[in-house]
């Protein structure tokens, strides 16, 4: 019986043709494949937990905004060789005064997502767009070996409490194409001044806990290359590699990292730079004033970070104000190490270690 069976079965089997034959591992329901632009922006109104968007060589033009969610379970991943290229030819319409997707607005960024917790972003590019890819209110994402540049403002913006994100493997260069004091490569939070618009929790814009990891960021990023914003806390900067060349000193945009955030770690991150340019300082700290009010720019820790000033910056780590931080200072270890520095390796005294 079992013989016969099978004997019946095996002509439907072989009639099955390859191509119909999902890959090892993956179901036909769970990967999407899209080849345009249109079924691009389909694709993601349309996502659901634990479905992989597979993008094709080329370039997509249009306003792609993702606002479904996955889970921890089950993330969403859009993913693509990076020679699949996500491009915004906006923005266009009326905007609205706090930023949301809707309304025939376009905001002109590469990729958006809102209100989209667990993504996994992998493997494209972003070029040609007014910021690159942003987050609001979409916590848990991962962005993991994108490429972007040639944008006109920043390059990742992590906003409105898109908290526990990472940013790892990535490469950012040639922001700030129209704005360059706005050109930062990536973006931790939002002023104290925008949380009117940006802040969810507790009237702050609280996306802590952002890892940024082994990314390599400039040249010719215009502003910092990573600004992290007061009221946030608790990131990680690791691994990476700034090449200065190229920032423009525009609206204080003049070192690789400034942190106004508090408890970050900053560690084992190699900088350097080179005219053209305006550079103050490798690294810095400020306090603003922020309501409600956090301890801002304090408890950061910087160790085994490689920094080469060119001649030009004073010190490698720039620590603003030693009393605003009395209750919980910031700490700059011995493992720091300083080449083409003006004045030295930090402005405070350095912990062992």
């Amino acid at each position: 019986m079992r013989r016969a069976l099978l004997t019946g079965l095996l002509p439907l089997l072989l009639a099955t043709p390859a191509a119909a034959m999902p890959p090892s591992g993956e179901s036909s329901a769970e990967v999407v494949e899209v080849a345009t632009a249109a079924q691009l922006a389909g694709a993601l109104a349309a996502a659901v937990p634990g479905q992989t968007i597979r993008l094709a060589p080329g370039e997509y033009h249009g306003a792609f905004v993702a606002r479904r969610p996955g889970t921890s379970a089950a993330p969403i991943t859009l993913t693509g060789p990076a020679d699949a290229v996500l491009v915004n030819d906006g923005p266009s319409g009326a905007a609205p005064s706090c930023p949301a997707p809707g309304g025939g607005w376009d905001s002109g960024y590469g990729l958006w997502l809102y209100e989209a917790p667990y993504w996994r972003l992998t493997g494209f590019t972003v070029k040609d767009s007014k910021k690159g890819v942003v987050l609001d209110a979409s916590p848990h994402v991962v962005i993991d070996g994108v490429y972007v540049h040639h944008v006109e403002d920043e390059g990742v913006h992590f906003r409105r409490s898109s908290s526990d994100g990472v940013l790892r493997n990535s490469r950012i260069t040639h922001t700030g194409l129209v704005q360059p004091g706005y050109g930062e490569g990536v973006y931790l939070g939002s002023a104290g001044s925008n949380w009117g618009c940006h802040g969810n929790t507790g009237g702050a814009d609280r996306s802590d806990r952002v890892q940024v990891v082994g990314n390599t960021i400039g040249p010719y990023v215009a502003a910092e290359h990573i600004d992290v914003k007061e009221g946030t806390s608790g990131g990680l900067i690791s691994g990476n590699t700034f090449d200065g060349t190229g920032v423009s000193g525009q609206n204080s945009a003049d070192s690789w990292v400034d942190v106004k955030g508090s408890g970050y770690t900053i560690e084992n991150n190699t900088g350097t730079f080179a005219p053209p340019g305006t550079f103050a300082n490798g690294y810095e700290t400020h306090n603003p004033a922020t309501t409600p009010s956090f301890l801002n720019g304090c408890g950061n820790v910087w160790r085994g970070n490689r920094s080469d000033l060119g001649g030009v910056g004073e010190y490698a780590i720039k620590i603003t104000s030693t009393s605003k931080c009395a209750a919980d200072p910031n700490v700059v270890r011995s493992s720091n190490t300083v080449t083409g520095a003006t004045r030295g390796l930090t402005n405070v005294p350095v912990t062992p270690g």
